[in-house]
């Protein structure tokens, strides 16, 4: 059936919102796809949300096509579930009570509620398994920014497989990861399947697939001759040499009054910033202070510390800092201390400055393994001018939205929640499993981000909300509004999904909102077509743009 413009609720904008920095954010605004509710909620309006049921489609498809069972499971869920994995902590975590007093939360992800109906898996017999639903999902975001890009509230596919042993675990993760590169590589994405970090939902293995983009809240680590690819979060880099001064025989004591930085450590005595270590106090989830050490010149990663640590963290207070180590922030350091000191591999060779545990002091000459005995770990944050673990050459780093994460949590949850089976020996064994989870939403401001030109955006075919646009520029005259009916009923007869701009509007104001609204192929009626029979055919990203004869539009509209 063809939809007539006139009749639909698309409320394009000529400006994009003054808060809009993403390029997604200005045109799904602008093009009348979505609509802000309150920070980080939005509204799919009709023409964002055909948008979205085309990508849910293709995610559905490839899913169903691996045996995927799709299910539905609730937003309101037990505190008690959350409790059992220790994820109850979580400061995203949606909490609220009902009028009984019941504590609940809103999950931004179903790890606890699938394992809970996993637990109904009593055999071997009945493995492996493969679950999946499109869901709401909350998330108290503090930094909602960007539209699409980091909601409060969102749909997402999240699939879970469940195994007996992880030899079938690493079968059901390639299956999926199969399967991601097949729905992203069907809407049209550039990506990159890259390492990544399962941060707070636990696990091991774990795929990032990040799209790059102009706007995105990840960063895309690769290398100029092709052989790494990684998320930033668990990017290895090769930092520079630094430049170390003269050995000492022992770490000697130089004051450093009113010195808090590392810049002003550096400049005070006239090192190399790199000769320097930086000291992060953190407190483990279980009380546990532990002192995060890394080169002056480096940023601390919390994922990687998060990895190092198998627990998350908090910055330790300047109480617990005076007390573990009797001086502030500015003067920490491993020497003499009484602490689990996990340092970044930079530091494991060469004699660094550190504080010294004792305000307006550090010390020079402080070397691993004979001033203190640390655990090393990469917990360095890669950055510009690392070169490539694998090949020594130059890392580049690319701004990207992560579409896709999936992840082995083998028995993260099965076994606090109680989820286990009978092996084909008798014995009960908990479940192994794998989380795959896919926001469709990001697909689209990706989409956008990467496909789109001054004038708005340019869909690609798979996704887009209509095939063809058909714009009938009749001024009132009802012969050529016919005509271009007839076009309109030709094409939608054949299959395709037709717009047709029917309002009685200005020739500019059409052409604008077809811009913006950026369906691939365009279909252009006027008075001109009852003189010669000919209609203007373009594609909307620019490679065609041509009159050709009425009978011909079907013929053209389909190889296009």
């Amino acid at each position: 059936m063809v939809a007539r413009q006139s009749q639909l609720f698309i409320p394009t904008l000529r400006d994009a919102p003054a808060d809009a920095e993403a390029v997604s954010h200005k045109l799904l605004v602008r093009g009348g796809y979505i609509r802000q509710v309150s920070t980080g909620v939005w509204t799919f309006l009709p023409l964002g949300w055909r948008v979205h049921q085309k990508v849910v489609q293709i995610i559905r498809e490839e899913m169903d096509a691996i045996g995927g069972q799709e299910m539905l499971m609730p937003v309101l869920t037990p505190l008690e579930l959350w409790q059992h994995t220790k994820r109850d902590h979580i400061e995203e975590l949606f909490t609220l009570k009902d009028r009984t007093g019941r504590d609940y939360v809103l999950p931004m992800t179903h790890e606890e509620t699938v394992t809970f109906h996993a637990k109904e898996i009593s055999s071997y017999r009945q493995l492996p398994q493969l679950l999946y639903h499109f869901s709401i999902k909350e998330r108290d975001e503090p930094r909602s920014r960007g539209a699409l890009l980091r909601l409060r509230e969102f749909i997402m596919k999240d699939a879970y497989t469940f195994d007996r042993d992880e030899a079938g675990l690493d079968l059901a993760f390639r299956k999926n990861e199969e399967a991601y590169h097949k729905m992203f590589q069907r809407v049209g994405l550039e990506y990159a399947a890259v390492q990544a970090e399962s941060g707070m939902m636990g696990g091991k293995e774990s795929v990032d697939f990040l799209a790059p983009s102009g706007s995105g809240e990840n960063t895309l680590v690769t290398c100029e001759n092709g052989d790494f690819a990684a998320d930033l979060e668990v990017a290895r880099g090769v930092p520079r040499e630094p430049e170390l001064p003269e050995s000492l025989e022992a770490p000697k004591e130089v004051a450093t009054p009113g010195v808090t930085t590392i810049e002003a450590l550096a400049e005070m005595l006239g090192v190399d910033a790199a000769a320097t270590s930086k000291a992060m106090p953190v407190v483990k989830m279980d009380g546990t202070l532990v002192l995060g050490l890394v080169r002056g010149d480096d940023r601390l990663s919390e994922p990687k510390l998060v990895a190092a640590l198998e627990s998350d963290y908090r910055p330790a207070s300047e109480d617990e800092i005076r007390a573990a180590f009797g001086a502030g922030g500015g003067s920490l350091g491993p020497v003499g201390v009484d602490v689990e000191v996990v340092a970044d591999e930079a530091l494991r060779e060469g004699q660094f400055v550190a504080g010294a545990n004792r305000d307006g002091w550090h010390l020079l000459g402080v070397q691993a393994g004979r001033d203190y005995e640390p655990r090393f770990a990469d917990i360095r944050e890669a950055r510009e001018g690392d070169t490539c673990p694998e090949c020594g050459g130059a890392l580049r780093f690319q701004i990207a939205i992560e579409v896709g994460h999936i992840f082995k949590f083998n028995d993260r949850y099965s076994t606090p929640l109680g989820a286990s089976f009978l092996d084909e020996d008798g014995t009960e064994k908990p479940l192994i499993g794998g989380s795959y989870g896919v926001g469709p939403a990001r697909v689209m401001a990706a989409a956008v981000e990467q496909r789109h030109d001054e004038n708005g955006i340019v869909w690609p075919p798979s996704i887009a909300p209509y095939d063809v646009h058909v714009l009938a520029l009749h001024g009132g005259a009802e012969d050529v509004l016919a005509e271009a009916e007839k076009v309109a009923a030709t094409l939608d007869d054949a299959g395709l999904e037709v717009l047709l701009d029917d309002r009685d509007e200005r020739p500019g104001e059409k052409f604008a909102d077809a811009d913006l609204i950026g369906c691939p192929v365009r279909v252009i009626v006027g008075k001109k077509s009852l003189e010669d029979g000919a209609v203007d055919v373009r594609s909307r990203d620019g490679s065609v743009d041509e009159r050709v004869p009425g009978s011909d539009v079907l013929k053209w509209a389909t190889q296009s």
